[in-house]
């Protein structure tokens, strides 16, 4: 069995999970660790057994013995020059979302990945829901007939607000939504997406950090079918980092709807109070399994390096995700709809409208 060597940049949260992940993985032979923070470093090091560890992402990527490398940096500006760099290099890339902050910067490094014959993948862990495995299912083998809508509601804790907003300027549709959007998409491919439609609120992070609340979007795709995604980031503190979705997906011969809200799981302590475990996005390791989508996407793309097997996510995808969510921004900006492809001005409001350029 061939055995590939691993870089994690980044082991924080989901970091740590793909850090942990890989050093129980047969297919992997050394570990490389980066992280600017020498305490978490340690931690993470001594927990994995690492082959080294650094804090310069750089000499990582230059070690000509790593053959793939996984990017779970913060903030996210950093994604596009490590990625870049990477690819660059020649690595094999899984990259948290987003793709990156503008869709030149998703261009460039869609076609870096192509042309130099890459793996490259985009941490969109709820495909790797099975729930929502299963709704792909059910539509492909024609269990819901002819899809007529999609709807996602997802809500999220105000703790994980306060951490995303208080780092970059980026909107519930691209750090939340986004995952549902591309979920949606890839359930309804071939249909593409034509015209985008949303609305924001701004309450309680407004003030705080110049973001919205919420977000409701609204996507019509090329054959009529039309979904809804709802997300947010203002729950009040739940059992950690709770996140709750509820998903309802309509056909021509039948309907799918799927609780996602981890009310099935209710801890109830004299300390703590009612509190929902295994409610987190990524999941959560509990003793010797995972309760959660994360291990088993990072084990996906082990897999797909070490036997070269294609990516479940792929950055074409990732990048029209991308785009729909760069739209609603847009659309909740202006109040009226947006139709895709993004033209050239448009892409330009969406850069000021995120303060990566004056307008």
């Amino acid at each position: 069995m061939e055995r590939i060597n691993v870089g994690v940049i980044g082991t924080g949260w989901c970091g740590g999970i793909r850090a942990r992940t890989a050093a129980g993985s047969a297919l992997v032979g050394e570990l490389h660790l980066c992280e600017t923070n020498s305490e978490r470093l340690s931690e993470v090091a001594s927990q994995t057994d690492a082959t080294s560890a650094t804090a310069d992402y750089e000499s990582l990527i230059r070690n000509p013995d790593v053959h793939a490398v996984m990017i779970s940096a913060t903030p996210e500006t950093t994604h596009y020059p490590m990625a870049r760099a990477a690819l660059t290099a020649g690595k094999h890339v899984l990259l948290e979302k987003p793709l990156a902050l503008t869709l030149d910067e998703a261009d460039e490094l869609v076609t870096l990945a192509e042309k130099n014959g890459l793996k490259f993948t985009i941490g969109y862990s709820q495909r790797f829901n099975s729930k929502q495995a299963l709704v792909k299912r059910s539509i492909d083998d024609g269990t819901l007939g002819i899809p007529v809508s999609g709807l996602v509601s997802r809500h999220i804790t105000r703790k994980l607000g306060d951490k995303i907003g208080g780092r970059i300027k980026l909107s519930p549709a691209a750090m939340e939504a986004t995952h549902d959007i591309d979920f949606l998409l890839w359930c309804m491919e071939p249909a593409k997406p034509v015209r985008v439609y949303a609305q924001a609120v701004e309450r309680v992070m407004k003030d705080k950090y110049d973001v919205a609340d919420c977000m409701s979007i609204v996507v019509t795709l090329d054959n009529g079918v039309v979904l809804t995604i709802g997300a947010g980031w203002v729950l009040p503190p739940g059992y950690p980092n709770f996140s709750s979705t509820w998903i309802e997906v309509v056909g021509s011969e039948g309907a799918l709807i799927i609780d996602d809200t981890h009310r099935d799981t209710v801890l109830n302590t004299m300390s703590d109070g009612m509190m929902l475990p295994l409610s987190t996005m990524p999941g959560e390791e509990v003793e010797h399994v995972f309760a959660g989508p994360m291990h088993a996407e990072t084990l996906h793309f082990l897999e797909a390096v070490a036997r070269d097997r294609p990516v479940l996510v792929t950055p074409r995808q990732a990048r029209q995700a991308m785009e729909v969510y760069i739209a609603a921004d847009l659309s909740a900006e202006t109040n009226q709809s947006v139709t895709l492809p993004l033209d050239t001005i448009q892409q330009s409001e969406a850069l000021a409208l995120a303060g990566l350029v004056t307008r």
